[in-house]
């Protein structure tokens, strides 16, 4: 038996990109309480690496209210359930322009399991062409850089790269690298 029992459920909010829903809930003892939770679809998260150099996005995050590196990820529009590496490949091209001839699938990660049912699908995308960037409207600030690997650790010690997303994905990498 889980610890915590959805009791009843509603929806509170709804758009293209999540749902909120309030949860009515009984723990394990028998009190009551309520869950938001915040419903989205199974994002990407890709790392275009060309064997020395990232390929990332800086972006601004209205919810933080700064401008980001991270490597490039989302979701499909309209609450769509689009398979993961179909997924990443769209995001890649739509974010960098690039089309990688290799994606090695690397893991996956809970985005925020403390108040949302999200799950990222993280992909290593090698033998990368270059292409046209196909961004969508929220994405007309995005800026592209090759950054070398070094300067990429750097950047994570210095807090300039701070995007728990982008943060678990390079974990999965060198995770990967060490077994191989």
């Amino acid at each position: 038996m889980d610890p915590v029992q959805r009791v009843s459920s509603r929806e509170v909010y709804r758009n293209n990109w999540m749902t909120l829903r309030e949860d009515a809930i009984r723990r394990l003892d028998g009190s009551e309480g309520i869950y938001a939770v915040v419903d989205k679809p199974a994002c990407a998260v890709v790392i275009p690496f060309d064997g020395a150099r990232f390929h990332l996005v800086e972006q601004f995050r209205y919810p933080v209210g700064m401008r980001r590196w991270e490597f490039p990820m989302g979701t499909a529009p309209e609450l769509a359930d689009v398979p993961p590496l179909e997924l990443a490949a769209r995001e890649l091209r739509e974010e960098t322009g690039l089309i990688a001839g290799s994606m090695a699938d690397l893991g996956l990660t809970d985005v925020a399991p403390g108040f949302s049912s999200q799950r990222g699908h993280v992909f290593l995308a090698t033998d990368l062409t270059q292409g046209e960037a196909q961004r969508e409207v929220e994405e007309q600030d995005m800026r592209t850089a090759w950054i070398e690997r070094g300067e990429f650790e750097k950047m994570i010690a210095s807090g300039d790269i701070t995007d728990a997303q982008t943060l678990a994905a390079y974990t999965l990498l060198l995770m990967r690298e060490r077994t191989l």
